[in-house]
């Protein structure tokens, strides 16, 4: 079971978004305690079902995928804003620039032949929500991060390609944003720059996640983010993978199945 590094991020950040840790370095917090899927997962798992079934062509499909995994699971922890939308009888997006457009957006990097075809994808995964410039900005940015992993390139160059194509500054040092000196933040401009950062600051899959959840706010989307990146990078540890293959709901693991039969086709 592959493209799951965003669920496995959101896992185990959800326990840590309200309740930040304060261990001293990143080495030492827990990664396998019991978490759980949060709306970062349940939504990816929806762009999955919209590639799987339409190819990404049919944005009505989307919209319908997006309103029924969120009904299927109301306690996941969706904005407020999402959540209204969810609940309504209204098609029209949201403007949003909230960072649920990072967190739902790694198939649509993983099913893509070509990076152009990656960043349209993106665009048409956030749209339907979150069509401020600043959310279609980050889906791209992630998006783009992970297909650069799963080309080869290394992290200098994604680092380079992503400052270059989205200007943000990927340079900050992870103490500067540990620790949070602003306020709890659940935008696209803060933290999609700050996951990226985490990748790039990362040695492995495992230390991704955990300097994902050390710098503090919005763990579970921060991690789910960084770790759709470090996935193609890195790759899961075997430990990890067989652990989570037991920890999905049925749905969830026969749609995250169904994708990953698709992508042999690729």
């Amino acid at each position: 079971m592959q493209y799951i590094g965003a669920l496995i991020g959101d896992y185990c950040g959800s326990i840590y978004e309200w309740n930040n840790t304060h261990e001293e370095t990143p080495d030492t917090i827990e990664i396998l305690k019991n978490g759980k899927f949060t709306d970062d997962s349940v939504l990816t798992v929806a762009i999955m079902e919209w590639l799987v079934s339409t190819g990404g062509e049919n944005s009505k499909e989307l919209i319908e995928y997006l309103k029924d995994w969120a009904t299927n699971y109301p306690d996941a922890g969706y904005g407020g804003k999402f959540k209204t939308w969810v609940l309504s009888d209204s098609d029209k997006p949201i403007n949003s620039y909230g960072n649920g457009a990072g967190m739902r957006v790694s198939p649509c990097a993983f099913y893509a032949n070509t990076i152009e075809e990656c960043l349209d994808l993106a665009k048409k995964s956030a749209e339907v929500t979150h069509n401020h410039e600043e959310g279609i900005r980050g889906a791209q940015a992630i998006a783009e991060a992970i297909y650069l992993a799963r080309s080869g390139a290394g992290k200098q160059d994604i680092q380079r390609i992503i400052e270059e194509d989205f200007k943000y500054d990927l340079s900050k040092p992870l103490d500067e944003i540990g620790r949070r000196a602003h306020k709890f933040d659940a935008t696209c401009q803060i933290t999609v720059p700050e996951a990226i950062i985490c990748f790039l600051k990362s040695t492995d899959f495992i230390d991704c996640i955990r300097k994902s959840i050390w710098i503090g706010g919005d763990s579970d989307t921060i991690a789910a983010m960084a770790c759709s990146i470090a996935e193609p990078y890195y790759g899961i540890p075997h430990f990890i993978m067989e652990q989570f293959k037991e920890k999905f709901p049925d749905d969830m693991k026969n749609t995250i199945i169904r994708f990953n039969e698709i992508m042999l086709q690729r």
